[in-house]
């Protein structure tokens, strides 16, 4: 074989190996008596990367049972690649031990709901909003420590954070408070990209501080409880949302690449309501 049919043999297999990570998932997923987590798992099917899930995993309580038949048969197709985030509805089992339970380690990789993660040249973090189960949320409290330690650990050009309960939504009559110390602190490192869940919808916000404030240098928010639980309608139109829709089952998939990330509302078969786009990440503030 010449070396130029050997490197158009190899170019294919090239590209795949220097394509950049894909984090892809929703919130708000399964349960046995709805066929729409079914629907967005066979999403999961054809997208190669790594799963997330912004909480709300299962319903309705959180059982090792529901893990089991409502989970496992959709989502749990991916279990091998997925990072969990808890919500409310895990805790609905005390101790979140049936979330615990399924994902064991994946869940908990040092013995607590938050951690964190490299993939590609990006820094991920996931936090657990569910304050009263986790020993608060505010600027002392356990987890709050980690995530400073952590942020100044792990210094890179671009940041996710992924936790459930949203701090804006146009489904909320104002800013919710278990995540706003998270957010300031996030900011303060140059956060780009917080993924929640909880609110029954998909919303994208321009980049904004913990206050609400627009800015260059501020977060972009995607809440993506689109997983398969049922939709819910907008309340209000929140300052800084950009585009909003409460009719369709889907995936948010985010490609990140070195110093920016391109994004994508990809929706289950039947239904058409797409959103996409791409960003440069900014540093520290």
């Amino acid at each position: 074989m010449t070396i130029a049919a050997l490197a158009a043999v190899l170019l294919p297999f090239s590209d795949v190996l220097a394509a950049d990570p894909v984090l892809v998932g929703a919130g708000d997923i399964a349960n046995c008596s709805r066929s729409q987590d079914e629907a967005t798992a066979k999403l999961l099917d054809a997208i190669p990367g790594t799963v997330f899930t912004a909480g709300d995993n299962v319903y309705t309580h959180a059982s090792a049972k529901e893990f089991t038949d409502c989970y496992g048969p959709t989502w749990g197709r991916a279990k091998s690649r997925t990072k969990p985030a808890p919500g409310d509805e895990d805790y609905e089992t005390a101790g979140a031990t049936g979330y615990l339970g399924y994902f064991g380690s994946r869940a908990a990789p040092a013995g607590k709901t938050y951690y964190s993660y490299s993939i590609g040249a990006w820094h991920a973090v996931v936090l657990d909003t569910d304050c009263s189960d986790v020993g608060g949320c505010g600027a002392t409290s356990p987890q709050a420590l980690w995530l400073k330690a952590d942020l100044a650990a792990n210094p890179t050009a671009c940041t996710i954070a992924i936790f459930h309960h949203p701090r804006f939504s146009s489904a909320q009559s104002k800013p919710d408070g278990r995540s706003v110390t998270f957010w300031q602190i996030l900011y303060s490192y140059g956060a780009d990209v917080i993924v929640s869940g909880h609110r029954h919808q998909y919303e994208r916000f321009a980049p904004q501080t913990s206050t609400g404030a627009a800015s260059s240098k501020g977060i972009r928010e995607f809440v993506v409880g689109t997983g398969g639980a049922a939709l819910v309608g907008f309340s209000t139109v929140a300052p800084n949302s950009e585009i909003r829709n409460s009719s369709t089952y889907g995936v948010l998939k985010l490609t990140l690449h070195a110093s920016s990330y391109d994004f994508a509302f990809i929706p289950i078969a039947g239904q058409s309501f797409r959103d996409s786009g791409s960003a440069n990440c900014h540093g520290k503030p």
